[in-house]
Order: structure tokens, then C-alpha cells, then sequence
């Protein structure tokens, strides 16, 4: 508990949820704002003092994994807005020519969220069943077990051709009418 009595809340923010809302949404502006330094014209040097600062961003991650496994309303609003963020920060590493560009940009940002959290939502419950008096630690090792791996999958890929994708496209592409090809 922050200490804070309820009508301090309702002064400040209007309700519990205006509070969370606000607090959404300075999360939201860090992850943003750090993750749009590592895709200019800096990128690998700005990815590395990232992660060199990875301990100011436990709370972040931490009060974000929470966030969404609380679910409802604004666990959902969140994801989308993470979505966005994502979709933000995509587009600006693709016309820093860090990022290729993508057939469909929000469904790579949406992907791209859902497994990002996905992987974080389960190193935490499995970090905090181990460690329940250091929950924000969960980030750590999520971090190392996964920086490494993605950004060898992100840079190399993991097909080493388009049969997958292009069979996949090719079974999923809406049939044209009769006659119309």
C-alpha cells in the first residue's frame, strides 16, 4: 500500500481508475520514449545504454505485467495502447532504415506485444513463485533469458526461406470468384 487514503485519490485522479489510468499512461511514455532512442540513428549504442540502465525499468515492467494480469477494461486498453506504442516504434525504426518495413505493420505490432508480454506475464509467475519477496527481479531474468535469442531471431530470422510464409499466404488468401483471376 502507497499509504494514500481513498479521498486523496479521488482528489487527485477522480477515481481508482483515473489513477491507474494516469499511471498506464506513464508507463506507456517511458517504454515509448526508450525503446524510440534504440532504433535512430544510434540504435546498437542506444540498445546497450538501455540495458545498462535495465534496473530503473523493473518497476515499469513489473507494474505493466500486473496491470494486464489484472485483466478487464484497462488491462485491455493497456494492450492496445502497447500495441500502438509498438506500431510507433516500428515505424520509426523503419524510416530510421533500422526496422524492415512489414506487409501488415499493426499485426506485426500486435504480435510483437502479445509475446513480449506473454513471455514477461510467465517469467513473473514463474520468478515470483521462486522469489515471492522480490517480484520486479522477474524482469532481470526475463531480460537475460531473452535479449539474446530475439535479437538473434529479429536479425537473422529463423526460416532460411519464404516457403512457410508463402505457403501460408497462398492457403489463406481469400479464393477470387469464378472466372476472375
Amino acid at each position: 500500500m502507497a499509504g494514500v487514503s481513498p479521498g486523496l485519490v479521488a482528489h487527485h485522479f477522480g477515481s481508482k481508475a483515473g489513477l491507474r489510468a494516469e499511471c498506464d499512461s506513464h508507463v506507456l511514455t517511458t517504454m515509448l520514449d526508450a525503446k524510440l532512442e534504440t532504433v535512430g540513428p544510434q540504435g546498437p549504442e542506444a540498445m546497450l545504454m538501455q540495458l545498462a540502465k535495465v534496473e530503473e525499468y523493473r518497476p515499469i515492467a513489473a507494474y505493466a505485467v500486473a496491470s494486464l494480469a489484472a485483466g478487464g477494461d484497462l488491462a485491455n486498453e493497456l494492450l492496445d495502447e502497447m500495441t500502438r506504442m509498438t506500431a510507433e516504434f516500428l515505424a520509426a525504426g523503419e524510416e530510421a532504415g533500422t526496422i524492415r518495413p512489414s506487409s501488415d505493420a499493426h499485426a506485426r505490432a500486435r504480435y510483437l506485444t502479445l509475446t513480449g508480454m506473454g513471455m514477461l506475464l510467465l517469467e513473473y509467475r514463474r520468478h515470483f513463485e521462486a522469489h515471492p519477496e522480490d517480484p520486479a527481479g522477474a524482469f532481470d531474468a526475463a531480460a537475460q533469458a531473452s535479449i539474446g535469442p530475439a535479437l538473434e531471431l529479429f536479425t537473422h530470422g529463423l526460416f532460411t526461406d519464404a516457403r512457410y510464409l508463402s505457403a501460408y499466404s497462398g492457403a489463406s488468401a481469400p479464393e477470387s470468384p469464378r472466372g476472375v483471376s
